[in-house]
């Protein structure tokens, strides 16, 4: 359990970091993109690398995210309820999310290796872009590894404090 747990953080740090760079990059070109439209000479397919490097940010940050509680949660009703309850609560959540993300990921990555076969590619730059669509579901991937290390956790470590 505390090496999954381990390899899930370094996972999730290696992505946010990688995550961070395609932020700079989008940065990088929207300034460029900005200062060249001044000379008339918009870059062409900056509109095609923007969604594709946000697509891959997002799916990047998402598990980092969940570890660091940094998604919105309404918990007003559960809040109400006991420990116990809002443990049992928090595992099914968990749970679910888990499984959600998984099959997301999958299928995802089903849409991705059919992109490959096919060669698909963008419209402007004429690029690849099966591997941002892989980018995105090994980033749902991590997220269900967070999940999972979650309801872990909350079955066998919080459990044992009452």
């Amino acid at each position: 359990m505390v090496i999954l747990d381990r390899i899930s953080h370094y996972l999730n740090q290696i992505l946010i970091c990688i995550a961070g760079l395609f932020l700079m990059a989008m940065i990088f070109l929207t300034c460029a993109n900005v200062f060249s439209r001044l000379v008339w000479i918009p870059i062409s397919g900056s509109f095609e690398l923007m969604g594709y490097f946000g697509a891959v940010l997002t799916a990047f940050a998402l598990g980092y995210t969940q570890i660091r509680r940094g998604h919105i949660a309404v918990d007003v009703l559960v809040l109400r309820f006991s420990k116990k309850t809002q443990r049992i609560l928090n595992g099914i959540n968990y749970l679910i999310c888990m499984v959600f993300f998984a099959l997301v990921s999958w299928q995802i990555a089903k849409y991705a290796t059919t992109l490959w076969k096919t060669g698909e590619l963008t419209e402007t730059l004429r690029i690849v872009y099966y591997p941002f669509t892989y980018g995105v579901a090994f980033g749902c991937a991590t997220l269900s590894l967070v999940f999972l290390t979650d309801l872990l956790k909350s079955v066998f470590y919080e459990g044992s404090k009452e």
